[in-house]
């Protein structure tokens, strides 16, 4: 349990410090610290950086840092290059 909450705790300071790069660190550590299959640590790891990318964004909401228009048009495009991706694969 500790190594679990170790790992969350240096994804999410990597992640305050350069406003990304948990999976950077998730991905690398389930790999190699809990022997996680390829696919399911990225998986995990996915799951795991949504709640610190909605924290980060809470914060740049609150001061008016984010351009809405082009975040919400790049999320569109990215959803639908996501499920072309998966419909391909």
């Amino acid at each position: 349990m500790w190594k679990k909450v170790l790992i969350g705790l240096t994804a999410g300071i990597i992640n305050g410090l350069f406003t990304s790069g948990g999976g950077l660190i998730l991905v690398p550590a389930f790999l190699y610290i809990l022997k996680m299959e390829p696919k399911k640590a990225r998986a995990t790891s996915i799951f795991c950086i949504l709640p610190m990318v909605i924290v980060t964004a809470i914060f740049y909401s609150g001061n008016r840092l984010i351009n809405w228009k082009t975040g919400v048009l790049c999320a569109i495009g990215g959803i639908i290059g996501r499920f072309i991706w998966l419909k391909a694969t």
